[in-house]
């Protein structure tokens, strides 16, 4: 279950506040001694993280799954996309899983109850086990937003108390709003710099037409990490260019677009890796602007990336 993108929080005493985390969203799935780590693309993360898998083990029930989010934290309490991307480089933070759901419970499917109903049920599961719980915010919409926005935190997700569960589907029962502008893209190319490395990621998002240009990407980047990209998208070269608008016919303003000469430079790519970016805002040509490069998403498939338009349904 996703939630949609709007402007503004639903007010109202249906609703309940949650904060929006910066990382992975992951099932854990306990039945007995057997425990697995699930994302959304149905990945095995369980060994990627077996604090967390061990925890899951001490879930205080025979058989559960819980929704929540695997989060990398600074020693301030805040979540960092990049850090969880490069744990060997940011040891200082603390890899966590907030819970915020829970799906089914010793043999009995929860989905089809409310969500008040599920998660009050999520305390007593998770006590002891080291899975924190994320708990709902108090104030109102403008409050909460306001306190979310001074911490310099992702953003907020309503949702609605008798909402049930539905699985894969995106659902206006949850709806969130970013306070940091931020979405993952499709890889389709690159410009390369040296034999081994990368300059600028070329990125893009789907509609009816094919994937469609959103711009370069040339920050966020350190020297290991540009190799290490390159390394990853090396055995995805292909010849042709998949996005479908390109060439532009003239250069841009802000330097988002490529033009015919500038196509010669490109490495392209199959559009099947992803990455999560953080821009300033998307431009009068639609082009993102002073965008940077947070991470690569294992955990969301290329084809149902599309942009994300407030108001219509997100990443």
């Amino acid at each position: 279950m996703a939630a949609q993108v709007v402007k503004k929080l639903p007010e109202g005493d249906e609703w309940i506040y949650e904060l929006k985390f910066d990382g992975y969203r992951a099932l854990i799935i306990k039945d007995e001694q057997q425990v697995e780590l699930r994302s959304r693309k149905n990945k095995d993360l369980t060994g990627m993280y077996r604090g967390i898998a061990a925890a899951g083990l001490r879930l205080n029930a025979d058989q559960a799954v819980v929704d929540g989010e695997i989060v990398a934290l600074d020693m301030k309490g805040r979540p960092s996309f990049q850090a969880l991307q490069h744990r060997g480089t940011h040891l200082e933070h603390q890899i966590v899983y907030y819970a915020f759901d829970l799906l089914h419970l010793d043999g009995h499917d929860l989905t089809g109850k409310p969500l008040v109903e599920r998660q009050v049920r999520l305390p007593v599961v998770l006590d002891g086990s080291g899975l924190l719980l994320s708990k709902a915010l108090p104030g109102s919409p403008q409050e909460i937003v306001e306190a979310v926005r001074d911490l310099g935190l992702e953003g907020v997700i309503a949702k609605r108390k008798a909402s049930l569960y539905v699985p894969g589907e995106r659902s206006d029962d949850w709806q969130k709003v970013k306070l940091d502008q931020q979405q993952e893209f499709v890889i389709g190319g690159y410009r390369p710099a040296g034999s081994n490395g990368i300059d600028a990621l070329l990125v893009g998002y789907y509609d009816d037409s094919g994937l469609r240009f959103a711009g370069k990407v040339r920050a966020g980047f350190v020297p290991h990490l540009r190799r290490e990209v390159f390394k990853a998208l090396k055995p995805h070269h292909v010849d042709e260019c998949p996005f479908v608008d390109l060439p532009n016919p003239k250069a841009s303003r802000w330097g988002g677009g490529v033009t015919a000469d500038e196509m010669r430079e490109m490495q392209w790519v199959k559009p099947e890796l992803v990455a999560q970016i953080r821009f300033v805002e998307w431009t009068a040509e639609d082009r993102l602007r002073h965008a940077a490069f947070l991470g690569l998403r294992s955990d969301k498939s290329a084809r149902e990336v599309r942009r994300e338009w407030p108001g219509l349904s997100g990443g």
